[in-house]
């Protein structure tokens, strides 16, 4: 049980301990929590600007749902950044409703929003918490803006695109592959989940550039399962990917070649192959973002039978958008319910132009253009 209102599990993490120095930006007591007590430590030391003056502390905790549980006893918040979470969420989201908490993570994973939204959903709704699955940049902005473009009433499709600058962490490029193995990608048509034809490359027109950019479906990503229930919205596709073309042509063939590999292995077996070969891409923590170099451009097109609207932000840091956004999630249910109980996404449960105004004054986006045609 802890005395500190709110938990990141997952702290020693690269975007955990983003959350970390955000939460320490807005005063908001914290646990540390996760496995290693002293990569905890030292992830809090030497990767936690301004530590020294934060309120928190450090528990180590089993991944199963009764120790978990005893941890976030006493807490309001859960914040949750360890994946994959289709395999490891069930877990924190079971601990988190048991003890009496909100819970959030900053999954892409499109089979556990399903799971979370058709499992966990309704039991999170009848104790008056929010289940907010997916809070992170490459979510959550272009929701912002695909909220934004919904103020227009009368338009009911939207086609969304994400990119960004940098290279993904160990954990993101891990989820990736196990998503890949285990799960299809969908997106929203009439109202109804649709499979992705093909999971290859796909060309999109970036706006503010010439150049053509490549994008995969990058699992089906979160939009479609958070409109599902949204009645102005019928259709809903989303396409991400990194500025990095060359990064972006080698995905589908790691991908392709892992999946291959390991089809007829065991779960068990498999999972260790696909963590085997997410090292061999990436092995080590990212640097810090540079905001020279990590840039984010978010774009929607909404459109309906007589109308369309265009969004476009552009920002930096994506992991720090991610961190901030988490960090803003627990700060918010703090000192005010939120919009939404239940299954939620953070535009949802808090508002997108709350949360657009958090990311503005953190210096991460900018100001949105938005362009409506009658």
């Amino acid at each position: 049980m802890t005395t500190k209102p709110v938990v990141v599990y997952g702290a020693s993490g690269y975007t955990g301990r983003l959350v970390c120095e955000y939460l320490r930006q807005y005063h908001v007591p914290f646990v540390a929590a996760g496995r290693d007590e002293a990569k905890l430590k030292a992830s809090m030391d030497a990767h936690v600007p301004g530590i020294e003056t934060a309120d928190y502390e450090v528990a180590t905790v089993d991944h199963d749902v009764a120790a978990l549980t005893d941890l976030f006893k006493g807490a309001s918040v859960v914040l949750n950044t360890v994946g994959p979470f289709s395999e490891l969420g069930p877990a924190a989201v079971e601990a988190a409703l048991a003890a009496g908490a909100h819970y959030t993570d900053t999954t892409g994973e499109q089979d556990w929003l399903m799971t979370c939204d058709e499992k966990y959903g309704p039991q999170f709704a009848e104790a008056g918490l929010v289940l907010a699955p997916g809070i992170a940049q490459m979510y959550t902005t272009s929701e912002i803006a695909a909220q934004l473009c919904l103020e227009q009433p009368g338009l009911d499709t939207l086609d969304i695109a994400v990119f960004w600058g940098g290279s993904p962490t160990i954990a993101s490029t891990r989820t990736i592959l196990v998503n890949a193995a285990t799960s299809k990608a969908h997106y929203l048509e009439n109202n109804q989940y649709a499979e992705f034809p093909t999971q290859g490359l796909v060309q999109l027109v970036v706006p503010g550039q010439h150049e053509l950019a490549l994008s995969l479906p990058w699992g089906g990503m979160s939009h479609p399962v958070w409109f599902k229930r949204d009645p102005r919205v019928a259709n809903c596709k989303a396409q991400g990917g990194v500025f990095n073309a060359a990064l972006m042509n080698g995905v589908p063939q790691i991908v392709a070649a892992a999946l291959e590999a390991t089809k007829d292995m065991a779960p068990d077996e498999r999972n260790e192959a696909l963590t085997a070969t997410a090292r061999q891409v990436m092995n080590e923590m990212p640097p810090r973002e540079n905001p020279r170099v990590n840039k984010t451009l978010d774009s929607v097109h909404a459109s309906g039978p007589l109308g369309r609207a265009h969004c476009v932000i552009h920002g930096n840091s994506n992991y720090q958008q991610t961190g901030l956004l988490q960090a803003y999630a627990a700060y918010s249910l703090l000192q005010t319910p939120p919009k939404r109980v239940g299954f939620a996404s953070g535009c949802q449960a808090f508002g997108h132009r709350e949360l657009l105004g958090v990311l503005r004054s953190f210096g991460l986006v900018s100001e949105p253009q938005l362009t409506v045609q009658h």
